[in-house]
């Protein structure tokens, strides 16, 4: 977004991040707030986490943080999440889709409910989150970031409900570039292996995977925070672009 759309001279913009208590979306969080945004974080079920980061965050910044605790498969909550944080600031500058649901989905094993959890957190709510946003976003000049995979063009074995959701907001991020501009950019972060799942990867097959990666090693959340960042604040002509940042992962996939 161009410098005058950030903040004015005595309020900071304001960044809504979805899934911000731990992992990638707390790093992100952490690298906003050092940029100078205001945040709005969601999260679920991690309350401990969240309540340090927002410690942590405030005792650099007081009155910067509203953490909100939130189901997202719950259909009032995209509505419910972009009121409180124009409540509490007045103002919204980015909204960035990070919360996310993983899981395996084989075929001859898969259920309905699978299919309805990995949507709600990958596609649908991103999706709704966004419509919310909008009005706000427009009169800012502002920008939506999506968290999608390098897996949303390359399926991932025993994965497909996840891989097609993915897929999902990566259109979404097209199409809303499309129907959204020129008030508001809209692009995506593809991350590769960042943090490995909290459970599901042997040791095994992560050494596997690094070593069909170009620079063979995992890389940082950092990496993906800082795409983040440099997508909101420093990309004025970027949109309805996928970022990837795999370290080339995606050259021998």
């Amino acid at each position: 977004m161009p410098p005058s759309a950030l903040s004015s001279p005595t309020r900071a913009p304001v960044a809504l991040i979805t899934g911000a208590a731990r992992r990638i979306g707390a790093v992100i969080a952490r690298t906003l707030h050092a940029a100078g945004f205001d945040l709005v974080l969601h999260y679920q079920h991690s309350d401990e986490a969240m309540h340090a980061l927002q410690e942590s965050l405030e005792a650099e910044r007081p009155g910067s943080v509203l953490t909100l605790a939130a189901d997202l498969a719950d259909p009032l909550t995209p509505v419910r999440l972009v009121d409180a944080a124009l409540h509490r600031f007045g103002q919204l500058h980015a909204l960035v889709n990070n919360a996310s649901s993983f899981k395996p989905t084989p075929v001859g094993q898969a259920s309905q409910g699978d299919w309805d959890q990995l949507f709600a957190s990958n596609a649908r709510a991103p999706f709704f989150l966004s419509q919310a946003a909008a009005p706000a976003l427009r009169i800012q000049q502002g920008c939506i970031v999506n968290l999608v995979d390098v897996y949303a063009k390359r399926p991932l074995p025993d994965h497909p409900i996840y891989c097609m959701a993915k897929a999902a907001l990566v259109m979404m991020t097209q199409s809303l570039a499309r129907d959204l501009g020129p008030h508001i950019r809209v692009n995506a972060v593809a991350p590769g292996a960042i943090l490995w799942p909290d459970e599901g990867k042997s040791t095994a097959a992560q050494q596997n995977l690094l070593q069909r990666t170009a620079l063979q090693r995992t890389g940082h959340p950092d990496d993906i925070a800082e795409a983040v960042r440099w997508l909101i604040q420093d990309a004025h002509y970027t949109t309805g672009h996928v970022l990837t940042v795999d370290g080339g992962r995606t050259l021998n996939i």
